[in-house]
C-alpha cells in the first residue's frame, strides 16, 4: 500500500525543463532510448543525446532495468512524451563521479578513441579524458598509434571541471602490478640458497649481481669475500661470473653473501678431510706414529 502511495505522490509531481531524473530503461532500440519515470509519461533519449563518446553503442551499452540519469530537454516532445539528455546531465553530474574515482584510486577500463599530440584520448563516463605518452608505460612509449583501440586500465589523475580537464593514468597501476610480481618472486626464494648471477654494478657499498628473471640482489662489500677489502672493484668487475647464497629476503630486497659460501665451502671441505683421516686410521694410532706423521727432521 505505501508503495503504491509513493507512486501515486511520485506521478502528480511537476518536472520542468533543466531538471535531471532518473528513470529505469523499459526498451532500446538504435534510435532511443524508453524511460520509466514512475510518471504518468514515459521519458524518451535519443541516440544522439546519449554520449559524447564515440565509441558508445545505444544496443550495446544500454540495457533493460538500466537506471539511467538525464536533463529534461522537453516536457512534450509532441507525443506526449518527456524528451530528455543523458550528455547535458553527464555535463553536470560526471565530474563528481570522477572526482570520486580520483579519490578513491579506483582502477577502471578504458578503450583508447585516437591519438593525439603527446598522448592518446578515451572517454570515462562520457567525458574526454587524455593519457598522457608518459602514462601510459612505465618505460618510453615510441609509438603511439599502437595504442589506439587497445583497452587499458587507468586511475584519474585530475579533474578540473572549470576547465574540463580530465586527465588518466595506467603508468602507477603497471608499476604496482610489476612491484607485486617482484615481491612474489622474491618470495619465493629460500633463504640459504646458492645462486649463480653476473655483476651489473659497483657501488661504494657493495655489488649488485643480476640473478636473471628480472631479479638483481645485493652483495654488501663486507660480504664479498674473507679479506677486508676498501672498495669492490679489488676484487669484482662488471660483467664477472658469481656465485652467491641468499642471506635474507626482507623488504622485497635480496641480500647476497660471497663470503658466506666461500664460509660454507670450506666447511664441507674440512668435514670431507676429517671424515677420510677418521676412516683411514683407526681409533687406537699411537702417539709415535701421529709424530712420524709429522717427518720432523
Amino acid at each position: 500500500m505505501k508503495d503504491y502511495e509513493k507512486e501515486l505522490e511520485a506521478s502528480f509531481r511537476t518536472i520542468n525543463e533543466g531538471d535531471v531524473i532518473k528513470g529505469t530503461v523499459l526498451a532500446v532500440n538504435e534510435e532511443e532510448v524508453i524511460l520509466d519515470l514512475k510518471y504518468y509519461t514515459q521519458g524518451i533519449i535519443k541516440a544522439e543525446d546519449m554520449s559524447n563518446d564515440p565509441h558508445f553503442s545505444l544496443m550495446a551499452d544500454v540495457h533493460e532495468g538500466d537506471v539511467l540519469e538525464a536533463t529534461v530537454v522537453k516536457t512534450d516532445d509532441g507525443q506526449g512524451n518527456i524528451l530528455l539528455s543523458r550528455k547535458e546531465a553527464n555535463d553536470v553530474l560526471a565530474w563528481d563521479v570522477l572526482a570520486g574515482y580520483m579519490e578513491e584510486k579506483k582502477n577502471i577500463s578504458v578503450k583508447v578513441s585516437d591519438v593525439v599530440n603527446a598522448g592518446v584520448v578515451a572517454y570515462l563516463e562520457g567525458i574526454r579524458g587524455f593519457i598522457p605518452a608518459s602514462h601510459l608505460d612505465i618505460s618510453y612509449v615510441e609509438n603511439l598509434e599502437e595504442y589506439k583501440g587497445k583497452t587499458l586500465e587507468v586511475r584519474v589523475i585530475t579533474v578540473d571541471r572549470e576547465k574540463e580537464k580530465l586527465v588518466l593514468s595506467a603508468r602507477e597501476i603497471l608499476r604496482e602490478k610489476k612491484k607485486e610480481e617482484h615481491d612474489h618472486k622474491v618470495a619465493m626464494i629460500v633463504p640459504g640458497t646458492v645462486l649463480e648471477g653476473t655483476v651489473e654494478s659497483l657501488q661504494t657499498y657493495g655489488a649488485f649481481v643480476d640473478l636473471k628473471d628480472g631479479l638483481s640482489g645485493l652483495v654488501h662489500i663486507s660480504q664479498i669475500c674473507q679479506r677486508r677489502i676498501k672498495k669492490p672493484s679489488e676484487v669484482l668487475k662488471v660483467g664477472d661470473k658469481v656465485k652467491v647464497k641468499v642471506l635474507n629476503t626482507n623488504d622485497g630486497k635480496i641480500s647476497l653473501s660471497m663470503k658466506a659460501l666461500e664460509e660454507q665451502q670450506a666447511e664441507e671441505i674440512e668435514k670431507i678431510d676429517v671424515k677420510q683421516y677418521g676412516s683411514s686410521e683407526s681409533v687406537g694410532t699411537s702417539l709415535g706414529d701421529l709424530f712420524a706423521k709429522l717427518n720432523i727432521k
